[in-house]
C-alpha cells in the first residue's frame, strides 16, 4: 500500500512538471513544433485536410455598425476602415477631420452639435461620437390615438374627454406650456370644488336604510345617521333645497335611486374627473400667434411649413419662435418686411425654394438681430443677399447659381464659423481676394463643385478645414497656404493636380495639417514634401506608379493611414525604403486594385498595421517571409488582411505564412482568379 502511495505521488510530481515546462515553452515554439509533426505525416488525409483549411480561411467579418456615408466617387468598391473602432470593418468614406467632430450625411457636425437625420430621432456629436436617441412617447389613456403631421407620438382624438394636447406641448418648458399648465390647474381647481359640493349634496340626500332599518319612519333613520341633530331636521333641510329643483316627488325619488347607484361606482372610478369644463375653451394655437397655414405644424417654438405649396413666406407675428422651416416649397421672394413678426429667430431654412437675388429686399434679413444659421440651398441666388446679420455662425448657399462674391459680400460677419457654397459658378475671376477677409472666425469652409483652378487666396487665418473637389485646380503654390496655421483637413479630390505643380513649400511646414485628399487627379507618383504634421494620405483613383524612397521619412509623428487603391503600382515601383519613416506608426495601407504581383516589401516591419488591403492585384504565391517575421516571437498586429482576387494557390501557400496571425478569421482568401 505504501508502496502504491508513493509510485501515485511521483507520477503526480512527473506530470506537474512536464505541465510547467510546457506552459515555459513560447507559442511561437509550439506553432512550429505542431508544424513539424505535421511535415513528418507522410499521411495524404493529414495533407489535403491542412490544404483544406488554408482553403477555407475566408471568413465572412462583422458587419459595419458605423453609417455609411457614400461619396461621390465614380467606383461602386466599398473601402473599409479601421478608425477608432479596432475589430471592426467599417465603410471607407471620408477623412477622419478635425479631432472630436462627426460626419453625418456627408457633413461634418461640430463637438456638442445637435441635429435630427429623420423625424423622431435626435443625434449630438459627442467628441467625435455620434449619439442618436429616439423620441419617446407618453401613452395616453384615450380609446383613439392620431398621430399629428410633423410630429412624433400620438395625441387624442377626442379633445372634450381628454385633457387638451398641444403640439407645443413637449418636454421643454415654454411660455405656451405655462398657459396649459395653468388652464389644467383650473381645470382640476373647478374639479375639485365640484367634487367637494357633490359630496355635500350626497350628505344631505337620504341614506339608504340598514337591513335593521326598514320599516322605520324616515326621521327616526335620519336621526340615527346625524348624530346630535334632532330627528328629521336634516333631512327636511336636504328636502328643502332640493325641492326647488324637482317636478314632483315621483322625480325626486327616481333621481335619489339613480344617485344611490352611481355612488358605489364612483368609490372605483370617478368619470367626471376626465371631463373637461364646459367654461375653458380649448384654445387652437397660442395666444398671439394666427392660425398657421394649411400643412403647417407647429412644434416647440419651430414652424415647420416642408413642401406645404406655399408661393410666399406665410404672415406671421409669434415672438416666442426661434426656428423656420419653409423647405421644398415654390417661394420666390423676400420682402423686407416678411420675417417683421419674427423678431426671435435663430434658424432660418429657405432651401428648395425658386428665390432670386432681385427677389430679397435689401433688408429682408436685417431684423433678425439673434439669426444664427441660414440656410438657401437649391434656390436661384447669383449673389449673397445683403444685410445679413451679423450673428450668423452658419451660411449655407450650396446648388445655386452664385456668380460673384465682392469685398462687401461676407462683411461684417466676423462671427460666421461655417459658411458652405458648392455648386455655384465661382472662380478665382470672380471671387475678390479679399473676400474672405471679414470672417475672422471661420473654420469650416466648402468650395466644391465650383469652377476654381487655383487655390482661392486670402483665405482666413482661423480656417481648419478647406474643401475643393470637383473643380479645375492644377497646381498648388508657395503662397496658396501661407497664412492658414490652423489648417487641419484638404480635400482636393476630383481635380487636375500633378505631382510637379505642387510647390516644394506648399504645406511641409504646416504644423496642425492632418489630412489630404488628393483622389481622382493626375498623379503619376506619391507626392514629395508633404507635410511634417500628416496623419492621412488619400490617393484614390490616380495613375500612381511609384512610391519614392523616405518620402514619409520627415514626417512627425508619423503616417497613420495612407490609401493607394486604383493606381498603377507594380513591384518594381515599392522597395524596402519606399516606406522608411512610417513602419512604426502606419495603420491602415490599402494598396488594392493595382498590378502587383507580390507582396510588397517590408509589411513584417510594420509594427502598428491593423488592416492592409491586396485583393484586385495579380499576386501569384505568398512567402512565409512576407508577412511573418520568424525571429520575432509576438503576434502581429494585423486584424484584417484581403488577398481576394489575385491569382493565388492556395493549396501552395506555406503553413508558415500565416503562423504569426492571432486569427485566421482575419484573412480573406477567396475567391481567386483562374488563369
Amino acid at each position: 500500500m505504501k508502496f502504491s502511495s508513493l509510485y501515485c505521488f511521483l507520477l503526480l510530481l512527473v506530470i506537474q512538471t512536464d505541465f510547467g515546462q510546457n506552459e515555459e515553452t513560447s507559442r511561437k515554439e509550439r506553432r512550429k513544433m505542431y508544424y513539424r509533426r505535421q511535415r513528418k505525416s507522410s499521411s495524404p488525409i493529414h495533407r489535403s485536410s491542412r490544404q483544406l483549411g488554408i482553403q477555407q480561411m475566408r471568413i465572412v467579418t462583422p458587419a459595419a455598425t458605423l453609417p455609411v456615408v457614400n461619396l461621390d466617387y465614380s467606383t461602386e468598391e466599398k473601402f473599409e476602415s479601421f478608425l477608432r473602432f479596432p475589430g471592426v470593418e467599417a465603410s471607407y468614406n471620408v477623412l477622419p477631420g478635425k479631432k472630436g467632430h462627426c460626419l453625418a450625411n456627408g457633413m461634418i457636425m461640430y463637438n456638442k452639435a445637435v441635429w435630427s437625420p429623420e423625424p423622431c430621432t435626435t443625434c449630438l456629436c459627442s467628441n467625435g461620437r455620434v449619439l442618436c436617441d429616439e423620441t419617446k412617447c407618453h401613452p395616453q389613456m384615450c380609446p383613439q390615438t392620431v398621430t399629428p403631421e410633423g410630429e412624433c407620438c400620438p395625441v387624442c382624438s377626442d379633445t372634450e374627454q381628454r385633457e387638451p394636447t398641444s403640439l407645443l406641448h413637449k418636454q421643454q418648458p415654454s411660455p405656451w406650456v405655462e398657459m396649459h399648465q395653468a388652464l389644467r390647474k383650473e381645470e382640476l381647481q373647478f374639479e375639485e370644488e365640484e367634487e367637494i359640493k357633490q359630496d355635500e349634496d350626497r350628505e344631505q340626500k337620504e341614506k339608504i336604510p340598514r337591513p335593521g332599518d326598514w320599516g322605520r319612519p324616515p326621521n327616526e333613520r335620519q336621526s340615527r345617521e346625524g348624530g346630535e341633530q334632532r330627528p328629521g331636521e336634516k333631512g327636511r333641510q336636504a328636502h328643502q333645497h332640493r325641492n326647488p329643483a324637482r317636478e314632483n316627488e315621483n322625480e325626486d325619488e327616481d333621481e335619489d335611486e339613480d344617485e344611490d347607484e352611481d355612488e358605489d361606482d364612483d368609490d372605483a372610478v370617478r368619470g367626471d374627473m376626465f371631463r373637461m369644463p364646459s367654461q375653458l375653451p380649448i384654445p387652437a394655437t397660442p395666444r398671439g400667434i394666427p392660425p398657421l397655414p394649411s400643412r403647417c405644424s407647429l412644434s416647440y417654438k419651430t414652424i415647420s411649413c416642408i413642401s406645404a405649396d406655399l408661393t410666399q413666406i406665410p404672415p406671421l407675428t409669434a415672438p416666442e419662435i426661434t426656428s423656420l422651416e419653409l423647405i421644398g416649397n415654390s417661394i420666390t421672394s423676400i420682402p423686407d418686411e416678411a420675417f417683421n413678426g419674427l423678431p426671435n429667430l435663430e434658424r432660418l431654412d429657405l432651401s428648395r425654394n425658386n428665390i432670386t437675388s432681385s427677389g430679397i429686399g435689401p433688408k429682408a434679413f436685417k431684423l433678425l438681430k439673434k439669426l444664427m444659421r441660414l440656410n438657401m440651398d437649391g434656390n436661384n441666388l447669383v449673389a449673397i443677399p445683403s444685410e445679413l446679420p451679423s450673428t450668423l455662425e452658419e451660411l449655407k448657399i450650396n446648388e445655386n447659381n452664385l456668380q460673384v462674391i465682392d469685398e462687401e459680400s461676407l462683411s461684417d460677419l466676423n462671427q460666421l464659423a461655417t459658411l458652405e457654397l458648392e455648386g455655384n459658378s465661382l472662380s478665382e475671376t470672380n471671387v475678390n481676394s479679399l473676400a474672405f477677409k471679414p470672417l475672422k472666425s471661420l473654420s469650416y469652409l466648402r468650395l466644391g463643385r465650383n469652377k476654381f483652378r487655383i487655390i482661392p487666396q486670402g483665405l482666413p487665418a482661423s480656417i481648419e478645414e478647406l474643401y475643393l473637389e470637383n473643380n479645375q485646380i492644377e497646381e498648388i503654390t508657395e503662397i496658396s497656404f501661407n497664412h492658414t496655421r490652423k489648417i487641419n483637413v484638404i480635400v482636393l479630390r476630383y481635380n487636375k493636380i500633378e505631382e510637379n505643380r505642387i510647390a516644394s513649400l506648399a504645406w511641409i511646414n504646416q504644423e496642425n495639417l492632418e489630412s489630404i485628399d488628393l483622389s481622382y487627379n493626375k498623379l503619376y507618383h506619391v507626392p514629395s514634401y508633404l507635410p511634417k504634421s500628416l496623419l492621412h494620405l488619400v490617393l484614390i483613383g490616380n495613375q500612381i506608379e511609384r512610391i519614392p524612397g523616405f518620402v514619409f521619412g520627415h514626417m512627425e509623428p508619423g503616417l497613420e493611414y495612407l490609401y493607394l487603391s486604383f493606381n498603377k503600382l507594380v513591384d518594381d515601383g515599392i522597395d524596402q525604403v519606399s516606406f522608411y519613416g512610417a513602419y512604426h506608426s502606419l495603420r491602415e495601407l490599402f494598396l488594392d486594385h493595382n498590378e502587383l504581383k507580390s507582396m510588397p516589401p517590408g509589411v513584417p516591419e510594420m509594427k502598428a498595421l491593423h488592416f492592409l488591403r491586396l485583393n484586385n492585384n495579380k499576386i501569384r504565391n505568398i512567402l512565409p517571409e512576407q508577412i511573418c517575421n520568424s525571429e520575432e516571437d509576438g503576434d502581429s498586429t494585423l486584424e484584417h488582411l484581403h488577398l481576394e482576387n489575385n491569382y493565388i494557390k492556395t493549396r501552395e501557400i506555406s503553413p508558415y505564412a500565416f503562423s504569426c496571425i492571432r486569427s485566421y478569421s482575419s484573412v480573406v482568401l477567396k475567391p481567386q482568379n483562374i488563369k
